[in-house]
């Protein structure tokens, strides 16, 4: 529902108006002072504003100016008495929308309205397809060709276009909101929202207030009306962070609204409808929750329509030189530098180390190589201290198949290891064969046996 404020100091005006723009389906604020209206354009969700030129204190054009310094693309629509026209004029060329004048007819009134909304509501769509694209949330952010990431991607493509309900599990530092993000900009959604919350680091009254609004008066501080992230969030995705660590009371209402699609905001009583998808993901067991009695079950079915398990960093060792190349990319500051390398300890220590903190942690390690290195390498040196005690220690477990006889599985663990030497080399055959203490040749031949192409 979209909300609209209303300007004048004649309070006839406002009741009339209210009246006619309530009965059209939309949300009305009033304020008959322009300092008034400002606090609530600050403050509130408002999609339009419709303001009197000539009123007492701060006037229409003041208030149109602010408005503009405040949320640059809110439509101002300018309410002018005859004989004040050439200032209705000098608005529109300060960015007002529209103006209309004193009295004015209704249908024309709406109309106007109507496409003021429109106009906000296209240039909202067109801001969140550009983040979209911008940020390529198909798999641009993913990086990964390992088994484990491609069932992921796999799963991405067949739930994007439903409308199901999907839970992400996986730890810490996997990348859960990216692929949440994934889900959204492949499915007929993409143009509308993509809202996300963290249900662990807010109290059970903010985290109530944020998922669901509040009004005006609603408690102390609450000084204006506040829509909550299930109506910003409405046609398009919601996206529940941390879910397992909601609050009971707030699972209660959560299920309700899961189930029916409509809400109060908090010190309200009309019913607010939406149409959103909801995506959540924990890094927790939830199922072990519901066992403790801390989850509520009928919640976690709801929720987990279907289900998308995200892989550690340690279950996907073969997408580590990918990641390094991609933050290398991203966090060098020089673009005309040519490629970071790193020197084999290095890669050692990388794989050596069990990457409790995932991706995210990763990510980290080589943000801090790439400021500390020096003449285009990555030592060891430049390594966190945590991956310098283990660098020297190969973790040769990731490397060895299971119930493959011994020459099949020697084979499997040399072809692993020429493609990540490749890999890490971008390539280069003379440096993967130097990385591996074999012959160019050698590794040529090696290459043309197991089908390796570059």
């Amino acid at each position: 529902m979209e909300t609209i404020l209303i300007v004048d100091d004649e309070k006839n005006y406002l009741v009339v108006l209210e009246a006619l723009l309530t009965g059209e389906g939309y949300e009305i604020i009033t304020a008959q002072t322009g300092m008034a209206a400002l606090d609530t354009v600050r403050e509130a969700d408002v999609d339009l504003v419709i303001t009197d030129m000539k009123m007492p204190g701060m006037n229409g054009m003041a208030l149109l100016e602010e408005c503009k310094q405040i949320k640059p693309d809110l439509p101002v629509i300018m309410m002018t008495a005859f004989g004040t026209i050439e200032m209705a004029v000098e608005a529109m060329k300060k960015h007002a929308y529209d103006y209309i004048q004193k009295p004015f007819e209704n249908e024309q009134l709406k109309l106007t309205v109507q496409k003021a909304l429109e106009n906000y509501r296209l240039i909202k769509e067109n801001r969140l397809l550009t983040q979209a694209l911008s940020d390529r949330f198909t798999y641009g952010n993913m990086v990964g060709k390992s088994k484990p990431m491609l069932r992921v991607y796999d799963l991405i493509d067949k739930v994007a276009a439903s409308t199901a309900s999907l839970l992400i599990t996986g730890p810490s530092g996997t990348g859960k909101e990216l692929i949440a993000k994934a889900v959204h900009y492949q499915s007929p959604r993409r143009n509308r929202p993509f809202i996300s919350i963290n249900c662990g680091a807010l109290t059970e009254t903010l985290l109530e207030s944020e998922l669901f609004g509040h009004e005006k008066g609603a408690f102390t501080g609450a000084v204006a009306m506040k829509k909550g992230r299930f109506e910003l969030a409405d046609q398009g995705t919601l996206f529940l962070d941390e879910v397992g660590e909601m609050p009971p009371p707030l699972q209660v209402k959560l299920l309700r609204v899961l189930q029916e699609m409509e809400f109060e905001r908090v010190g309200g009583t009309r019913s607010i409808q939406v149409d959103v998808r909801v995506i959540s993901a924990s890094n927790r067991n939830i199922k072990d929750d519901v066992a403790a009695g801390t989850f509520r079950e009928d919640l976690y079915y709801r929720l987990n329509v279907i289900n998308i398990e995200v892989p550690s960093l340690r279950e996907r060792p073969d997408d580590i030189p990918l990641l390094v190349k991609h933050f290398i990319e991203k966090y060098k500051t020089d673009p005309d530098e040519e490629t970071i390398r790193l020197a084999p300890e290095a890669w050692k220590a990388l794989y050596a180390y069990a990457w409790p903190g995932n991706v995210r942690e990763l990510e980290n390690a080589i943000e801090r190589a790439v400021v500390l290195h020096s003449g285009g390498w990555i030592t060891v040196d430049d390594l966190p201290e945590e991956l310098r005690s283990e660098g020297g220690r190969v973790e040769v477990e990731s490397f060895i198949p299971s119930n493959v006889p011994l020459p099949r599985a020697l084979e499997q663990i040399e072809e692993k290891m020429i493609r990540r030497a490749l890999m890490r080399c971008n390539n280069v055959q003379a440096h993967a064969a130097e990385e591996l203490g074999i012959t160019k040749s050698l590794i040529q031949h090696k290459m043309k046996k197991y089908n390796i192409k570059i």
